[in-house]
């Protein structure tokens, strides 16, 4: 029988947990606070605010845009013209600007894509009851007890465990490489998943992590694509924007894996799948509460069960013989939780010198009712280079 071990919330993993539309909710989701229902907003009076950390045209921005076309689609509300989108807005005070201006322009519900926008959304609730703030890859909502403050992300380390597959397989050095964004508790719960994909299939496998410190970094994500090909790592991966590792990848004649976006049209030699999330399954959800006049949950996450994170087509003409199969095999136990992504034996250390010790048939159960991701341990097989 397996033992549930819970996620350790830790307040110094909440810190550094960070980067979805279908009509119900996940299970184990559970709204927090004393929220009641009220009359809905009739669809043409909706207005959405959108605050996006980056240019829209950045993969991790475009999915958010993309998410938010496809639930007002979904609801018959007329994205071009109800929804009023802020790009280029930095984890600073252009973000509380940018939040003023929204609600001046009457928006009743206003979404911000990245962690460092949290403290802004919490700052202004409290004197805009009647606005909705909802915000990805958080953790302060539910904990600050405010009932229109909104945490809502996706268990994406399903899909990077499935990923994972596909490199363990791939790989022939048995070195895998993996630019990462900022050392927090998301990035690092999502290349552990990725890694332990790989192991599944691949008990060989090890890993090497290089940090660029920046969501959204070009250059310094080729560069350290560069690094990590260089140490032997014939199989790159990323938790990071833009697609200059499966670039650096496919010049340099080995083999990558995505994040945010089918990297296939600008690697086609080199991309193997990519792990995405679709955040229209939560916005389909949250505007749908918005027009039902039903209460928005305040810690919301779904997982692959659920359609929302997943993974894009398989790049045939590159994958591993079997890895089709292997991945199909796995995401039906995750979707039954017969297969759990960070089980034993696991051994490893947090920031603080917390150890993790997992036996055979244990395993961490992360995300069971928090948006916020809190593995954050570096176990045995990984190693961080910076």
């Amino acid at each position: 029988m397996k033992k549930r071990i819970l996620a350790l919330l830790m307040a110094g993993v909440m810190v550094m947990g960070l980067a979805a539309c279908g009509g119900t909710t996940p299970e184990g989701s559970q709204p927090a606070g004393d929220e009641t229902e009220t009359a809905g907003i009739a669809a043409a009076d909706l207005k959405i605010g959108l605050i996006l950390v980056g240019e829209a045209a950045d993969a991790y921005n475009k999915n958010h845009i993309e998410g938010m076309q496809a639930a007002c689609e979904k609801l018959g509300l007329d994205y071009d013209s109800q929804v009023v989108v802020k790009a280029n807005i930095g984890e600073d005070s252009t973000c509380a600007d940018a939040i003023g201006e929204l609600i001046d322009a009457g928006c009743q519900a206003i979404f911000a894509d990245s962690f460092g926008h949290e403290q802004y959304m919490v700052e202004f609730a409290p004197d805009y009851p009647e606005v909705q703030f909802c915000h990805a890859t958080g953790f302060q909502s539910a904990s600050d007890n405010l009932d229109n403050t909104h945490n809502y992300f996706s268990k994406i380390f399903e899909a990077r465990y499935l990923a994972g597959i596909a490199a363990g397989l791939k790989t022939e050095t048995n070195k895998l490489g993996y630019v990462a964004a900022k050392p927090y508790a998301e990035v690092i719960s999502g290349y552990t998943a990725f890694y332990l994909g790989a192991k599944s299939v691949n008990p060989d496998v090890t890993m090497l992590v290089n940090y660029t410190n920046e969501w959204s970094d070009a250059t310094k994500e080729a560069t350290n694509a560069q690094a990590l090909i260089d140490q032997g790592c014939d199989v790159i991966s990323q938790h990071s924007d833009t697609s200059a590792p499966a670039t650096t990848a496919e010049t340099n004649g080995v083999f990558a894996v995505g994040y945010n976006d089918d990297m296939i049209p600008v690697a086609p030699n080199s991309a193997l799948v990519s792990a995405r999330i679709n955040w229209g399954i939560y916005y389909e959800y949250a505007l749908g509460c918005l027009l039902s006049g039903e209460a928005i949950d305040q810690d919301w996450c779904g997982g692959y069960a659920q359609g929302s994170c997943y993974l894009s087509d398989l790049n045939d003409a590159v994958i591993a013989e079997g890895t089709k199969e292997a991945i199909e095999a796995a995401a039906a136990g995750i979707s039954d939780g017969s297969v759990q992504v960070f089980a034993g034996p696991l051994h490893g250390v947090d920031a603080d010198g917390n150890e993790l010790n997992l036996a055979e048939g244990e395993f961490y159960l992360e995300n069971e009712k928090s948006s916020a991701p809190s593995f954050a341990f570096i176990i045995d097989g990984i190693t961080v280079l910076s």
